[in-house]
């Protein structure tokens, strides 16, 4: 608490802030693989979360390519990033491009495949193509994209153009996931065209909200002019951020965690429900139902609250949309008690809905009702009936009434059985 009003940047008063920053600097790096000798200093900086890290990495990306034209006495005028359209409405690259003034290139996902392909990733690369972002825990299902993959290919599609089109990996989630629990999974440094990271201390660092890291590969992959230089106690401190003043606790903290990191995972599954995660991802469960001809993923998500549990309910991005999911994510302290609890709490949330009227299937047959009521009215055909179509508000309000009936059943029950 007593670092809180600390202020990070002013580093000529609390040099050790900065100290403690550049260690965690070059723990993250190591912990990614960077190629650094044994006392070479890593490369990077803490952040006011992942949104500021994507800024300043997609920033050094641009600057670099922009450089690069420039001595070619290329246009520069039109740079492009590639990344998967599994990403958040507000999701940071697209801060990036919006701020920037750089072209978003997506890659579609397709059901069945909810991540960035790399094959489809590589085809729309151009020579404009500042870099081509993949994601280490989708926000959607947790899963991992291929970053090896995608490594492989674009090494080849330099090979062939003589571009040198690079990688950054947004491991916000999977950072602080990956190393831990699939070592020998190649997505970071190992990579040679992954050129910075960027990770979250307040996901799976175990940080307060606030704090992020990116790291880049060497010294030349952050283009000098970015930097500015603060000289303290006589020594030249780099820095390259787009906030200034902050509290220090959050790097503190991070120090803290980093030299005695320790995780959990914990998941559990039920026959109603499709698995939509991976096997090696972050630690998130995402599922949809089997059979969603009564009831959808949304109702399942709000009848939870009544239990305390924010469960979100997604629908997938374009060309995909019609798939819905809930997803939870498992945090350090998501004990095997808190898992078993909530899986007893989804069933009685089923268990409530079998109970209740279909919402899709009476939405659903309403609609069909309607509309061959008015073919038969276009054809003359009524057989003698009149069908109207009920409005949304109806039929909401005869669902509300079925429900009240039920309750109002069960309380006379209760009473009579009491006077008996």
């Amino acid at each position: 608490m007593d670092s809180m009003n600390k202020n990070y940047v002013d580093m000529d008063e609390y040099p050790v802030t900065a100290e403690l920053q550049n260690r965690c600097v070059n723990m993250i790096a190591r912990l990614f693989n960077a190629p650094l000798e044994e006392s070479e200093a890593a490369i990077g900086v803490g952040t006011v979360g992942s949104s500021e890290a994507i800024l300043l990495a997609g920033l050094a990306f641009k600057r670099k390519w922009q450089n690069k034209r420039k001595a070619e006495g290329k246009p520069f005028d039109k740079p492009n990033i590639v990344t998967g359209a599994n990403v958040q409405v507000c999701w940071d690259w697209e801060k990036f491009a919006r701020y920037f003034e750089v072209e978003l290139k997506e890659v579609k996902v397709t059901e069945g495949y909810y991540v960035m392909d790399p094959a489809k990733a590589v085809e729309m690369v151009d020579e404009n193509t500042i870099c081509v972002a993949a994601i280490l825990g989708s926000t959607y299902n947790g899963e991992f994209e291929d970053v090896k993959l995608l490594n492989d290919l674009l090494l080849e599609k330099n090979k062939q153009t003589g571009w040198d089109t690079p990688i950054h990996v947004d491991a916000a989630s999977g950072g602080f996931i990956a190393p831990f629990l699939y070592p020998e999974l190649e997505w970071d440094f190992r990579l040679p065209l992954v050129k910075s990271i960027n990770v979250s201390g307040h996901k799976y660092g175990l940080v307060y909200a606030g704090v992020g890291w990116v790291i880049w590969r060497t010294k030349e992959d952050l283009p000098e002019e970015l930097v500015f230089h603060i000289n303290y106690l006589g020594a030249d401190q780099p820095t390259f951020t787009l906030n200034f003043s902050k509290g220090s606790s959050q790097i503190i903290a991070q120090y803290y965690q980093l030299i005695r990191l320790v995780y959990e995972r914990g998941s559990e599954k039920t026959g109603r429900f499709d698995i939509l995660s991976k096997d090696i991802g972050v630690p998130v469960v995402a599922f949809s139902l089997k059979d969603r001809s009564r009831h959808d993923e949304f109702e399942v998500s709000e009848l939870l609250r009544r239990f305390g549990w924010i469960v979100p309910a997604y629908t997938m991005p374009a060309d995909a949309r019609h798939v819905s999911l809930l997803r939870v994510v498992i945090r350090d302290d998501f004990s095997r008690t808190l898992a078993e609890r909530l899986v007893i709490d989804i069933t009685k949330v089923l268990q409530e809905l079998d109970k209740l009227p279909a919402k899709n299937g009476e939405h659903e047959s309403h609609n069909k009702l309607s509309i061959n009521g008015e073919a038969d009215h276009q054809n003359g055909n009524l057989n003698g009936a009149v069908v109207t179509k009920k409005s949304e508000d109806e039929i909401k309000r005869d669902i509300a009434t079925h429900w009240k009936n039920i309750v109002m059943a069960k309380k006379a029950n209760k009473i009579m059985l009491s006077c008996s």
